[in-house]
């Protein structure tokens, strides 16, 4: 029987403790190195997703493949969990959607996927040299602790080497990594190989005494000290964290409704110069917009239902009057017609903001798929992107099309197929990543950003600067 490939997991103290970035940051090391290294987190709970051959998984796993080199494949993030509500998650296995899972409770689900993590864990440790495991949440939640399928007993089913990540400019860290390591089951515990400090800021021999205080208590040594870096250009994973941005330069606003998704497609706009991004979630930020973007949703007649609750859905239609360009993304797409039907109970019918005579019906099957689009000649503020090609994915139970009687002077095609409409300066598409693909930032903004696998680099880089060699090999014993 063959070897199984080494495995190092990345835990942190909480959520937005830095996870996502550090196993991202390991994966390209590694791969750097020479490893064939593959990403994992058993159960991603996301609205961002990407499209594999298989399916979807979480956005986060997408880029921790690309990371490592390797074809995304659905087995990295074997159970995706994408909320509908407060108390309500669809479940996609193995990159297509379970209906009988997204109704079965969640300790009873637990146990019935288990089995699916731990082949495909498997299956990935029979391929690679090496698999890079990001955990979720805390593993030191220990009401969760009995049904956990992502923390700490994937640690134990692949032997890995497990650091424990925490957030430092939330204060506390140094508690926050005692309780943690306490808190998790003995048998686990001697997994633990280091703890890191992320987001610092300031001088680190400030820290000392504590993190060898930390070590003669736990026994466990500080590996690193990664200083705050928030233009790294990988993605948030877990949504929208700063609302309040400068509306200075060219303002694109965007609508952060609570159920929105894919919103890490727009990261790059973020980096272009004389641009600022905002996301609103006020009524009067609309208006400040110089580009005023809806995107994904995961439940399209809510997050409209909420648009009406705060006024943000008169003020939408405030900034068409204007004649001001507005660009609608899936979801948003959606939103910007006049009626979805749902025949089929999947989503809930609802009206739309009707600035769009397009009418939207949700089929019963979902459609994943990426390819490559071409613009129509469009106009406007939007001229600029006439012939041009990008590459996209699509994640949606919607199927849109043009309002009977509505004459195509009012309504065109943007791209093939109903992918894409245009009327006036409003641009509504159903594919994800336009802001992805550098011939579009070019035609819009005369400027690209710094491409996907330069900012890979600059991570793996980031924490061989500040973890170093020596420790990122010892970890693989």
């Amino acid at each position: 029987m063959a070897e199984l490939a080494r495995a190092v997991m990345v835990c942190g103290t909480h959520s937005g403790a830095g996870k996502s970035l550090l196993t991202t940051a390991l994966a390209r090391w590694y791969a750097r190195a020479g490893y064939r290294v593959a990403p994992f987190k058993a159960q991603n709970m996301s609205n961002n997703a990407r499209v594999v051959a298989q399916g979807e998984i979480g956005s986060a796993q997408y880029f921790q493949a690309l990371a490592a080199q390797c074809v995304p494949d659905v087995r990295m993030n074997p159970v995706l969990l994408k909320p509908e509500a407060d108390t309500r998650s669809q479940v996609v296995l193995l990159g297509e959607v379970s209906d009988r899972l997204s109704v079965m409770p969640w300790r009873e689900r637990s146990a019935v996927v288990w089995s699916t993590v731990q082949d495909s864990l498997r299956s990935l440790r029979e391929q690679y040299d090496l698999v890079v495991i990001e955990g979720a949440g805390s593993p030191a939640e220990i009401n969760l602790q009995a049904s956990d399928i992502v923390n700490m007993r994937v640690a134990v089913e692949a032997n890995a080497a497990t650091l424990i990540v925490s957030d430092i400019d939330r204060g506390g860290a140094f508690a926050h990594l005692y309780g943690t390591y306490w808190l998790i089951p003995p048998e686990q515990r001697c997994l633990i190989r280091g703890f890191v400090l992320n987001k610092f800021r300031g001088d680190v021999s400030l820290l000392s005494p504590a993190p060898e205080e930390l070590e003669r208590l736990t026994g466990v040594p500080t590996l690193g000290v990664l200083p705050m870096w928030r233009d790294h250009g990988l993605p948030e994973e877990d949504g929208v964290f700063d609302v309040t941005q400068s509306l200075a330069g060219f303002s694109i606003v965007i609508v952060a409704y609570p159920r929105i998704s894919n919103l890490d497609e727009f990261a790059a706009l973020s980096r272009i110069p004389g641009v600022s991004v905002c996301w609103a979630r006020r009524a009067e930020t609309v208006l400040h917009a110089d580009l005023l973007i809806l995107p994904g949703s995961k439940h399209v007649a809510a997050d409209l239902q909420w648009l009406r609750q705060t006024g943000i859905d008169q003020a939408i239609v405030a900034y068409a009057k204007l004649g001001k360009p507005i660009l609608g993304v899936c979801g948003g797409l959606q939103m910007l017609g006049r009626d979805l039907l749902d025949p089929h109970g999947v989503e809930g019918a609802g009206e739309g903001l009707g600035l769009m005579e397009l009418r939207t019906v949700y089929a019963r099957e979902k459609k994943t798929s990426r390819g490559s689009f071409q613009f129509t000649e469009l106009s406007g503020f939007w001229g600029c992107l006439t012939g041009v090609q990008f590459d996209a994915y699509e994640i949606r139970y919607g199927v849109t099309d043009r309002l009977a009687g509505v004459s195509s002077a009012n309504l065109n095609l943007a791209l093939a197929g109903g992918v894409g409409w245009i009327s006036g300066q409003i641009l509504a598409v159903y594919t994800h990543g336009l802001f992805e693909n550098s011939a579009v930032l070019a035609a819009l903004f005369g400027h690209s950003v710094p491409n996907l696998d330069d900012t890979l680099d600059g991570l793996a880089d980031f924490v061989d600067q500040h973890l170093g060699s020596a420790v990122l090999e010892k970890l693989l014993g």
